[in-house]
């Protein structure tokens, strides 16, 4: 639905901070949303954390929601819920596509139940024995926390002997365990806004990998726009639809790819709310094609108007 006046948006709550793992990287997002909002004239505040929320809008303070709230129930579909329970439209997808794509394995379950290509994996649960899984993979691996975002509790194990400090790590996590074969290639991205694909961005970091540093810190991280040329682009953008509509997923995503070194691209996961800070890619690829941060802000805004999730 096109808006083209701020006020139909009503009153709108900018959900930030909360209490997971990603609380900084989330108010940074969320102040960014807060000011551009503001500039396109739309009534926005900021509102830190679920429970603060819930207490607002009980008190009827606001008309909708957007959603910038980076990890934990922010995007594992207890928001979302709460949210359907009261009537209150709110970015992003919905309770399915939110809990489904932030549980990585189950998200892997389902694109290889409708034949889209992943790195094959392991689930790891208490007490598995982390080096047959391994040996069934074959070396090097990642083991990562099932349901987190932002490279947080990853490792990527090249021998047996740092198997244990990986798993310690990641096992300090709610959620099952993810080991999953490395795949050593190109790291691409694929924004989706709506139905619609954004260009491709490859990710070249200065170091051996885009960790937490390289995605908040660094300065130094080179982003490639579009990431591919020519019918490998059109390919990765056809697949990162297909991946969010088969994770359930509606109004605005990030999908993460690797492409291997034969060309073969593999899907790691869907964010359902993706950084909006300095540093981060949906910004850049709607730049791309000439959408301003401001203007994208209100695109998202604008997919909480109405429509099935």
């Amino acid at each position: 639905m096109n808006v083209h006046d701020p006020r139909a948006f009503g009153r709108v709550a900018v959900l930030m901070g909360g209490t997971s793992s990603e609380r900084e990287v989330s108010l940074n997002s969320g102040r960014n949303v807060l000011d551009a909002l503001r500039a396109r004239g739309v009534d926005a505040h900021a509102v830190d954390g679920i429970p603060a929320l819930v207490a607002a809008l009980g008190e009827k303070r606001f008309d909708r929601v957007f959603n910038i709230l980076h990890g934990g129930d922010g995007e594992n579909g207890v928001l979302q819920g709460a949210l359907e329970a009261l009537g209150v439209p709110y970015t992003g997808s919905g309770v399915l596509g939110s809990a489904l794509s932030m549980d990585k394995i189950r998200t892997k379950q389902v694109w290889l139940a409708v034949g889209l290509p992943t790195p094959r994996y392991a689930r790891l649960v208490v007490g598995e024995d982390v080096r047959a899984a391994a040996a069934r993979l074959g070396l090097p691996v990642i083991v990562k926390p099932s349901c987190e975002g932002s490279s947080v509790g990853v490792s990527r194990v090249f021998t047996e002997a740092d198997l244990d400090a990986a798993v310690e790590l990641a096992a300090g996590y709610p959620g099952e365990l993810l080991m999953e074969e490395l795949i050593e290639g190109q790291e691409l991205t694929v924004a989706v806004l709506g139905d619609a694909a954004l260009p491709s961005i490859r990710i070249v970091p200065k170091g051996a990998y885009y960790d937490y540093h390289a995605k908040y810190v660094a300065e130094d991280t080179q982003y490639l726009c579009p990431g591919l040329d020519g019918e490998a682009e059109e390919e990765i953008r056809k697949l990162a639809v297909k991946a969010f509509k088969a994770a359930g997923c509606s109004g605005w995503a990030r999908v993460d790819v690797m492409r291997d070194r034969k060309g073969d691209f593999r899907l790691l996961e869907v964010n359902t709310a993706p950084g909006m800070t300095s540093h981060s890619l949906v910004p850049k690829a709607a730049a791309q094609v000439g959408i301003d941060f401001q203007t994208l802000c209100w695109l998202i805004l604008e997919t909480s108007m109405g429509g099935a999730r």
